[in-house]
């Protein structure tokens, strides 16, 4: 059985990063917590303003409907999910990239599973979240 990496053995910032997001999602997707919680997630950002976070949900999951103070981005790495912005769905796959502005409400479903990259940019002072 595969365990998660510790937080604090690996660097969420530095003046370059790099990730093999189809690797990290395998991972992600073998750890124990995900069967039992419906998802799980890992940092890999989380520098200034900014954090980006790898989500994996199991079939069938949804994230109610829900708001980040600035913009966020949604891009699958593996699977499918749709996105309920605001009154309409969006069907997003492995290649796609939805760009959501501040204050809107979205949703997620899966009936497939999915492991997506989420980055959210905080708004405020960036350094009190650090």
């Amino acid at each position: 059985m595969e365990k998660a990496m510790p937080t604090l053995s690996r660097r969420l910032a530095d003046r370059d990063l790099r990730f093999d997001l189809a690797e990290e999602a395998f991972r992600l997707r073998r750890l124990p917590g995900l069967d039992r919680d419906g998802r799980t997630a890992r940092t890999l950002v989380k520098d200034g303003p900014m954090r980006v976070t790898l989500i994996a949900l199991t079939p069938g999951s949804t994230i109610p409907p829900h708001h980040a103070a600035g913009p966020v981005t949604i891009q699958p790495v593996w699977g499918r999910m749709t996105v309920r912005v605001e009154d309409e769905d969006r069907v997003l796959e492995v290649g796609d990239l939805l760009a959501l502005g501040a204050e809107v409400e979205h949703a997620v479903t899966t009936p497939t599973g999915v492991v997506f990259a989420l980055t959210v940019v905080r708004v405020g002072n960036p350094d009190e979240a650090r």
